[in-house]
């Protein structure tokens, strides 16, 4: 523990200090192409820019997402500046200390030890293959490194702008489903928005590379030339002499420098390439190679075919048994790797057949049977893994998020769901059933993403045509592999879960008024009841029975009201049923006191509702054909009549879907109910308000007319 607070504490120190830190250190390299440095201090600068590449090197390697090293455009700029700082800083001593040469080592150390050294041990004493040996790194790292990664920069800068709505809708989506919270998809958000940034600053970080690249060719033949010049005019060496002397020097310091920059270069290839990437780099390759030992297979046996083709042909000895032994090590690899998927498989299959038929002989009770679940899903036998509590059981973990997003959201407590298997039904299918009679169903594949989109961008990737179950939108099964792609068309991928539980959420939200029972009503008053005891007394049972309270809850929840204010709700009830004892009339007073919580879901960023209203002739026509009885309220107007206004509805809801508005129809009070039983059916999504559930400081904005 002592350890590990004195590891926390150095750490926290580091972090206070690096402000002040890369202050410094910017302005010490600006120093450096004015103030001289000493021999020693720069051989220092030469081997600590040698690390620095290594070790950025080594974190793009384990770095399993490129914004974990979203700082790399900026070191790269800073690490950039640093090498031609060096150059110039060498460059200087060359030119002026050059002719400096150890007595004993008979080595020029005028620019230091670790330049000429390097130089000498690099090029093997031979100049043209030191030249040739700087020429290729600078081709590689420009024509080759960096002109890929610059490309790959570009492509995904471009592909991320366009992708960055569709995955701000995936991540709307998953809060609307109870996948995630608003912290975590506020993260989310940020991230994509990060994630663009990053990639386009990584475009314009490769041309800091490539210049610096370009640099280091003027540099070295600015150092050769001058130094040739200066040994010859000032220093009175022959030609071979200094041409021995600079040359090293130049060479040397040509590749001190141009060796980090091509790590530097490596290592932004390396990260702008980690895209699809699921882990760091060793374990993708290691688990992705082992996931196709038939590759591996097949590969040993041309290797052995090549070392028996070898051995005809009379190659060395050593080869053959090179060839042979690569061969054999991948057939026997593939093998081993083929055997243990197999019993997997296997073993997974055994386990499952062992326990159903431990449930078969299980005795079932009568009663149970009897029960009706009101939450139930029915999955093929190609679902079980995400059901299966031994398989990770990934969507059980899933409802749990789900019933907490409804609770949030509604106020209401989301009975149990009952998971079974049918195999009656396709392996990949599903039903999701309301008190056992089925109200959705669907088909996804396991182990592969839903990519939702446009149809012109879907046709590019490979996969099955499908329809989103829950919004009816055009989509196609893709691979893991194609994620990226799709990703980059600008198209929200959703996993099998994803599929199923969005699909879930939604027929809650549509069912959640039949969830309410009198026994769930009595729970949700009882949990007021401890805090508002007085307020409950007042309706339950005094005013109220328990069934109306339920009867008006359910109206709340059926438009998607929230009734979580469950105070409030029974303070209005309270205050008005004196008046009156209609639920309908008091589900409006109720909708009432709550216009905050109504007017918060529809109203946008500037506190403004989009609406459509109704025509002054068509309200005075409903208002005239709504009939009161005991029993409630109920509308007599003509078929035709009722028809003519659902189609104006639809013509004015469908200009507002067409601008990407939330369809919202404004009316008066008094035909409120009326227009929404009208409505109902033919647009389920159809929101009727009230100018009554305007709340304060809401702006209403009016957009169309609903008229003959």
């Amino acid at each position: 523990m002592g350890a590990q607070a004195g590891d926390d504490s150095l750490v926290s120190k580091l972090v206070k200090s690096s402000e002040v830190g890369i202050a410094v250190v910017v302005v010490g390299i600006v120093g450096m192409l004015i103030i001289p440095l000493p021999p020693d201090f720069l051989d220092v600068l030469l081997a600590f820019n040698l690390a620095a590449s290594i070790i950025t090197l080594l974190i793009s390697i384990y770095i399993e997402e490129p914004l974990q090293f979203a700082v790399f455009p900026t070191a790269l700029l800073v690490a950039t500046l640093f090498r031609l700082a060096l150059d110039v800083s060498a460059t200087r001593m060359i030119l002026l200390h050059g002719n400096v040469v150890d007595p004993v080592t008979k080595m020029p150390i005028g620019a230091g030890h670790l330049i000429p050294m390097f130089g000498k041990v690099a090029v093997g004493g031979n100049l043209i293959v030191g030249f040739i040996m700087f020429i290729i790194l600078i081709i590689i790292q420009i024509m080759v490194i960096t002109n890929g990664a610059e490309r790959i920069a570009q492509v995904a800068a471009r592909f991320n702008l366009d992708a960055m709505p569709g995955k701000q809708m995936a991540i709307d989506a998953d809060l609307h489903s109870g996948s995630i919270d608003a912290d975590t998809a506020r993260k989310k958000r940020k991230d994509v928005e990060r994630e663009s940034d990053f990639y386009g600053s990584m475009d314009g970080a490769g041309k800091f590379v490539k210049g610096d690249a370009m640099a280091s060719i003027v540099i070295m033949v600015v150092n050769v030339i001058g130094g040739l010049l200066i040994g010859i005019l000032y220093h009175h060496m022959d030609a071979a002499t200094a041409i021995n002397t600079y040359a090293i020097l130049s060479i040397g310091n040509g590749l001190m420098t141009t060796l980090p920059a091509f790590l530097m270069s490596t290592s932004m290839g390396m990260v702008v390439s980690r895209a699809a990437s699921e882990a760091n780099l060793g374990k993708d390759i290691v688990e992705q190679v082992s996931n196709q030992p038939r590759a591996l297979q097949y590969s040993g046996y041309f290797m052995l075919i090549l070392g028996a083709l070898s051995l005809v042909a009379g190659m060395p000895f050593m080869m053959t048994v090179t060839m042979v032994g690569i061969g054999v090590t991948l057939v026997f690899s593939g093998m081993k790797l083929a055997q243990k998927t197999e019993e997997v498989v296997v073993t997974a299959a055994s386990t499952q057949e062992q326990k159903k038929k431990t449930q078969e002989k299980k005795p079932e009770s009568v009663v149970q049977l009897m029960q009706v679940d009101p939450i139930s899903l029915e999955v093929g036998r190609g679902l079980l893994s995400l059901v299966d509590p031994n398989q990770g059981a990934k969507l059980l973990d899933r409802v749990t998020s789900i019933r907490r997003h409804i609770a949030l959201e509604l106020g209401i407590v989301v009975p149990g769901v009952r998971f079974r298997d049918n195999l009656q039904l396709k392996p990949n299918a599903y039903v999701i059933k309301i008190k056992e009679i089925e109200v959705a169903q669907g088909e996804v594949q396991v182990n592969q993403f839903l990519a939702i989109g446009p149809e012109d961008k879907l046709k590019n990737l490979r996969g099955t045509k499908t329809v989103d179950p829950t919004y009816g939108m055009p989509g196609v099964w893709i691979s893991p592999e194609q994620r990226g792609d799709a990703e980059r068309l600008g198209c929200m991928i959703f996993d099998p879960v994803s599929v199923i539980a969005t699909q879930l959420t939604e027929v809650i939200r549509t069912h959640a008024s039949e969830m309410l029972g009198r026994q769930e009503i009595q729970a949700l008053i009882d949990t007021v009841k401890k805090t508002h005891p007085a307020v409950v007394k007042e309706v339950v049972p005094d005013a109220l029975t328990l069934g109306e309270v339920q009867k008006v809850l359910q109206n709340l929840v059926k438009e998607r009201v929230s009734v979580r204010d469950l105070v409030s709700i029974m303070e209005t009830l309270g205050d008005n049923v004196r008046i009156t004892k209609d639920p309908e009339m008091l589900t409006e007073f109720c909708r009432v006191s709550l216009s905050r919580v109504i007017c918060k879901d529809y109203c946008n960023n500037d506190g403004t509702i989009n609406v459509i209203t109704l025509d002054p002739s068509i309200e005075k026509l409903i208002q005239g054909a709504i009939q009161r009885s005991d029993v409630g309220s109920f509308l007599t107007l003509d078929p035709n009549i009722g028809q003519e206004i659902l189609q104006a509805v639809s013509n004015q809801a469908n200009i507002l879907q067409d601008r990407g508005l939330q369809p919202i129809l404004l009316v008066s009070p008094q035909i409120r109910p009326a227009v929404r039983k009208l409505t109902e059916r033919s647009f389920p999504n159809l929101v009727v308000l009230s100018w009554n559930e305007i709340a304060p400081k809401i702006n209403v904005n009016s957009v169309g007319m609903v008229q003959f």
